[in-house]
């Protein structure tokens, strides 16, 4: 009796378990509610056929439970579903990224196609938080009392944009639109003596137009990159004794149409300089780079390299939006890139993978942000935190070095009042 009992009681117990487990909610009811609530909107009252392809890491014993989820959704909306030949039909595709889920479904009615898709967060995501590899610092490089001493020419908002900065053994370079300015180190550090050039290009200007500075391998010297103009810039120190600081400085420049030099890489045969044309009259590189990478390029805004085990990875985005990669001679697509700006340079931190990319936020924020991923494949994963920035980051790249990464940081002022720009170095420490 004493047996019975107890097997009577196990028994029962199993089966309130099962109950319980069978009444729970599932994770993918609520996603499967709001998916149908899409596509009810979409094709009202009636009946179709439903497929669902999983091209996701769920596992495929999870797939009946997604679909009881749709089915049962769908039918309180009124779309009753089956798996037999209807005159309406769902496809329902499960994808994902890093981050995020999205699924999406195709609701054919005769000839006609429309689409339904919901994002949702990633498990992954919520995990991969724990394993950021590195933390993000930023301080500021250059303030408005440095980069704000030079007019140029006018603007409407009374300060022209900055396009880049140069340090260099004796001094800085101070890149703007229509300007240049020079600026000899005192032995505080801060500038002392400042020199000023207008670099007057023969071509029309963009609304943000683009420049480059790349150190010379004196130690001093640098060369200037401006839609239509190139310039050497040199440090000649006199020995004159009222001599006015910021005269040791000179820059010769001539009309240019030569590609700009944007990266170096290391080959077998030594540093190799990849540079590509730029169309001035678009603010954009063209994707015609030399020496060819073996793939065929389209217009692009930023590029970095990447090391792979099979040699340097071409990173770039295009005017399109998309990010891609040239690997081997072959050109590939990268997803998880989504909220990346039209800005990233690459950062050698030693960190994780060693290289991370660094990319400002998409869109035209007030108070941006920063962030390191890496892209051990075809995704780019988030490494760090979020780095928040105060103000708009409208240009990022690497130092010579590699080891820090500056940004050009538009802070917007209140109705009357110019902008003021200042720029920050972003380095990183290993968690």
């Amino acid at each position: 009796m004493k047996l019975r009992w107890l097997v009577a009681v196990i028994a029962s117990g199993v089966l309130g378990l099962v109950a319980m487990a069978a009444n729970a909610p599932s994770q993918w009811e609520q996603p499967a509610a709001a998916l149908a609530e899409q596509i009810a909107g979409i094709l009202g009252p009636g009946q179709a056929r439903l497929t669902i392809r999983n091209i996701s890491t769920i596992p495929t014993g999870e797939i009946p439970a997604i679909r009881g989820a749709l089915v049962r959704e769908l039918k309180s909306r009124g779309v009753t579903t089956s798996e037999a030949e209807a005159a309406n039909l769902l496809r329902v595709t499960l994808s994902e990224n890093l981050r995020e889920r999205l699924w999406v479904a195709e609701i054919v009615e005769g000839n006609e196609t429309r689409v339904a898709m919901l994002e949702f967060p990633s498990v992954k995501a919520e995990l991969h938080v724990e394993a950021e590899k590195i933390r993000l610092h930023k301080e500021q490089f250059a303030g408005p009392s440095v980069l704000d001493t030079l007019p140029c020419f006018p603007e409407p908002d009374g300060k022209p944009p900055l396009l880049a900065v140069l340090e260099r053994r004796h001094g800085l370079a101070v890149l703007k639109r229509g300007c240049l300015l020079s600026l000899d180190r005192s032995s505080s550090g801060f500038p002392d003596g400042r020199g000023f050039y207008y670099l007057d290009s023969k071509q029309p200007q963009t609304r943000d137009p683009r420049g480059l500075l790349v150190a010379a391998s004196d130690g001093d010297g640098f060369l200037v990159y401006f839609p239509g103009t190139a310039c050497t810039g040199s440090y000649n120190p006199m020995q004159e004794p009222n001599r006015p600081p910021g005269e040791d400085w000179s820059l010769h420049c001539r009309p240019s149409d030569d590609p700009w030099p944007i990266l170096t890489a290391d080959t077998p045969a030594g540093p190799t300089t990849i540079k590509a044309f730029y169309n001035s009259a678009r603010n954009y590189f063209t994707g015609v780079v030399t020496p060819s990478l073996g793939a065929e390029l389209p217009p692009f805004y930023t590029a970095a390299l990447l090391p792979r085990p099979s040699g340097a990875a071409f990173l770039f985005n295009g005017i399109d939006g998309r990010v891609q990669l040239v690997e081997n001679d072959a050109l590939k697509s990268v997803s998880g890139t989504r909220d990346w700006g039209s800005d990233f340079a690459a950062l050698n931190s030693g960190c994780g993978a060693g290289t991370q990319i660094i990319a400002s936020g998409s869109g035209e924020a007030a108070a941006d942000s920063l962030r390191a991923y890496e892209l051990p494949a075809q995704e780019a994963i988030p490494a760090s935190a979020p780095l928040a920035v105060e103000g708009t980051v409208t240009a990022l790249w690497s130092a010579p070095d590699g080891k820090s990464v500056y940004a050009v940081v538009r802070k917007r002022a209140g109705v009357g009042l110019a902008d003021e720009y200042e720029v920050d170095r972003v380095t990183a420490s290993c968690n």
